[in-house]
């Protein structure tokens, strides 16, 4: 194993106890930052040794705390081995050696090097052996987030929720590194309650496989974990839980169609090649025991796809398929295993929740309580093309109040233009410019940092899409000096566009320019209505335009006041008339929607019966 550890830009950003963007700053700013040694251009890999030895040199302070001196000598064998490594640390954590056991100098004690296990077992003393753990897995989690598929905790902790009876035993077929099976447990780092679940995972890595094992063992809970795939070496054959969760992989072509043709899994038809998760599904279902429940990411064409048609018609018959839940994402279907002899429903819940998930508990409650009004009829769907799409199936009383509130904000959003005297002549007026305001100190112009970043930090930063769009701060940056503080009042223009601020709160962004003026001389609504003018009228030209040279009347700071109420009623019908486009095409698409499917009617001729 190398002994020169590697760091990456996020890595370097804790040691430091700054924002990435900081790091990326630092690295544009100052020739001598280490140069990468490894990884890619996107994602390049440091010498710890050399950005420790920066960090002091710029008197920077920075504190490598014994997880972190733990995880770099992990990562420093490579990412290959990455996640080998942090499997046999689960090992040796889940194994404390005993009196008389070997300890952790043995290959025995997980697999690591003497000082590397040494180092674990420090920094399990010092946390706790499941927080000194759940630390390297999130670490290894966040270092390989484009290989590993993790699905989000907050689905995962819905979907234990809707299925799981007290004390049950819980099956993942495709666990990964347990996300669904550590949910019941809620807090990460928590041991579980007694009487908890009993828990079994089978997982195609082996890696990924024992990663989960330790995770569940060292929160006290009875599980088995096996490695293999689940579709061709079905590690639980015969097995059935209490309730099933999976988050199988989508689009997987190769899951063993030629092989398992006459599988007994199939009781809803032959998945077809294309269609592997429908094979999940029964896979599931099969390993559920009566009247048990399953709950099944699924991608959301397989909710409409032609060829899954007949095995959905087939679910809904037996009473299998109760729901299918639209989420950020993907889709979830909650099926349960017909019990012998039972009658199924005749309905099955469609939710859109891609907005809510807190709408799910209590829709699926009411489903299973027969009192929803978000189903479907079973039969309904069966004589059509079982197209279980939730947007297609959304309360069809919501189209009508959605159209409502729709047409109300566009009505509400409406403005007037402000009324002006047209003159036969324009005034001849005493004129000055915007650098003459600037000599005189009525005006004091403002730029943010050169190469400041905007992506992110904790500092909010106005930027020129917000300034072009009227919206507020979008960006964030990291504290530092040269930073512009907005103050209600101040003027900022970017190319395309100028705002008068009415909040502070924010810094200013890069390629803008503030303006702050002398509220006792100079009106700022009258200065950015001329700004605008001239920069409107700067677009036409060839020549490039100087700001500096716009010109403004001299004026009483009461004219400039009426001039300013112009100018900002102007902007307000902008703004409204921004917001009216937006508005306009939904109620258009509401519209179309609600006479097409006939929930709503022209008012002239009244059709309802």
């Amino acid at each position: 194993m190398s002994h020169d550890p590697t760091v990456n830009a996020g890595d370097i950003a804790r040691l430091a106890g700054v924002g990435r963007a900081a790091v990326s700053n630092w690295r544009r700013r100052h020739d001598d930052f280490p140069d990468p040694i490894g990884g890619t251009a996107n994602q390049p890999l440091f010498s710890l040794r050399q950005v420790e030895s920066w960090l002091r040199r710029y008197g920077k302070s920075y504190q490598v705390s014994l997880g972190d001196r733990v995880w770099q000598r992990l990562k420093a064998a490579g990412d290959l081995r990455l996640g080998e490594l942090v499997a046999q640390a689960g090992a040796l954590l889940t194994r404390p050696a005993a009196p008389g056991e070997p300890g952790p100098e043995s290959p025995v004690a997980g697999g690591l090097e003497p000082e590397l296990a040494e180092l674990l077992l420090e920094l399990a003393e010092q946390l706790g052996a499941l927080t000194a753990y759940e630390f390297l897995c999130e670490r290894y989690l966040e270092a390989h987030s484009r290989q590993l598929s993790v699905t989000r905790e907050d689905v995962a902790g819905l979907m234990v929720s809707l299925v799981r009876p007290g004390g049950s035993t819980i099956l993942d077929p495709a666990c990964g590194v347990g996300t669904l099976l550590l949910a019941p447990t809620h807090d990460r780092h928590a041991q579980a309650e007694p009487g908890a679940a009993r828990m079994l995972g089978q997982e195609l890595s082996e890696t990924s496989a024992a990663i989960t094992a330790s995770r569940l063992r060292l929160r006290g809970i009875e599980a088995e974990v096996v490695a293999g795939d689940s579709m061709r070496d079905d590690g639980f054959a015969g097995e059935r839980a209490d309730a099933v969760v999976c988050d199988p992989p989508f689009n997987e072509r190769a899951w063993g169609y030629e092989e398992l043709t006459g599988d007994p899994r199939w009781e809803y038809g032959l998945p077809p090649r294309g269609e592997p998760e429908l094979a999940w599904v029964q896979h599931c279902l099969t390993h559920v025991k009566p009247r048990g429940l399953v709950a099944i990411l699924m991608p959301p064409a397989a909710a409409s796809r032609k060829a899954g048609r007949r095995i959905r018609a087939n679910l809904l018959r037996a009473g299998a398929l109760r729901a299918v839940i639209a989420l950020p994402g993907s889709d979830l279907w909650l099926l349960r295993r017909p019990a012998a002899g039972e009658r199924p429903p005749s309905e099955v819940l469609i939710l859109d929740a891609t907005a809510d998930l807190a709408s799910v508990e209590p829709a699926w409650e009411a489903y299973l309580e027969d009192r929803s009004d978000q189903t479907v009829r079973i039969i309904d769907l069966l004589a059509d093309e079982v197209d279980m799409t939730p947007a297609r199936h959304q309360r069809r009383d919501d189209v009508g109040k959605a159209y409502t509130e729709a047409r109300d904000r566009f009505m509400a959003a409406a403005s007037a233009p402000p009324d002006l005297k047209v003159l036969e002549q324009p005034l001849d007026q005493p004129a000055t410019t915007l650098g003459d305001l600037i000599k005189e100190g009525l005006v004091a112009t403002s730029q943010a940092p050169p190469k400041m970043a905007a992506d992110g930090g904790e500092v909010p930063v106005l930027t020129s899409d917000d300034v072009l769009n009227g919206t507020p701060p979008s960006g964030s940056t990291t504290m530092q000096q040269g930073l512009i503080a907005i103050r209600p009042g101040d003027v900022v223009a970017s190319y395309s566009s100028v705002r008068v601020m009415a909040d502070g709160g924010a810094v200013l962004g890069p390629h803008l320019t503030l303006y702050r003026v002398d509220a006792r001389r100079l009106d700022p609504d009258f200065l950015a209505g001329f700004l605008r003018a001239a920069g409107g009228r700067a677009t036409t030209g060839s020549s490039r335009f100087d700001v500096r040279r716009t010109r403004l009347p001299r004026l009483s700071l009461k004219e400039q006041k009426a001039y300013g109420d112009a100018f900002r009623q102007l902007a307000v019908l902008e703004d409204a008339i921004r917001e009216t486009s937006t508005l306009g095409q939904a109620l258009i698409r509401l519209g179309l929607d609600g006479l097409a499917d006939g929930h709503l009617h022209p008012r002239a001729h009244d059709l309802t019966p």
